[in-house]
């Protein structure tokens, strides 16, 4: 989809230098091998790695195989399944200079969290705290005021990186 280019789920809207692409869902066999969720629309971005972050430490990445929404993964070091079980649950990330660059119109997920949310006349509406996709599309999950959380359907030209906002229609809050 133009606008959007997944890797980085959770970042929290701040200058953070990591941006997280997949999380361990287990282990895979009795080798090592590790199941990923991953948050972006391909494995690519994680492929091209040499060096992931799991949980803040650094591993190697020995290898990594397509399988859709998840992928199996194998760090160095890590080989056997107790080794991978420990795992589960611990975020996948890359230092974000290691992300590629994006074209005219593209962004990362990451670059939405934490943007605040606006209607059209630019009253405040809340704060993007999540971007999901469960299947039917991107949806912006932002939270309102006193606490409450919206999904609202991303579409394009909602995004003002620009200017630092995400512009909302009124209609889509629930």
């Amino acid at each position: 989809m133009t606008g959007q280019a997944s890797p980085g789920h959770p970042r929290g809207g701040s200058s953070t230098s990591r941006v997280t692409l997949a999380a361990i869902a287990g282990a895979h066999g009795v080798r090592g091998e590790l199941r990923l969720k991953l948050f972006g629309e391909s494995p690519d971005t994680l492929a091209a790695q040499k060096q992931v972050l799991v949980g803040g430490r650094p591993f190697e990445l020995a290898s990594l195989k397509d399988g859709g929404k998840v992928a199996i993964a194998r760090l160095a070091g890590v080989t056997d399944r107790d080794s991978a079980e420990a795992l589960r649950g611990q975020l996948v990330e890359i230092e974000r200079g290691a992300l590629p660059p994006l074209e005219d119109g593209e962004y990362y997920h990451a670059d939405l969290v934490g943007l605040p949310c606006v209607d059209p006349s630019g009253e405040p509406v809340g704060t993007v705290v999540a971007v999901e996709n469960f299947g039917a599309g991107d949806l912006l999950d932002v939270e309102l005021a006193g606490g409450r959380t919206s999904l609202i359907p991303f579409r394009d030209g909602i995004a003002d990186l620009a200017g630092d906002r995400i512009v909302v229609d009124r209609e889509f809050l629930a």
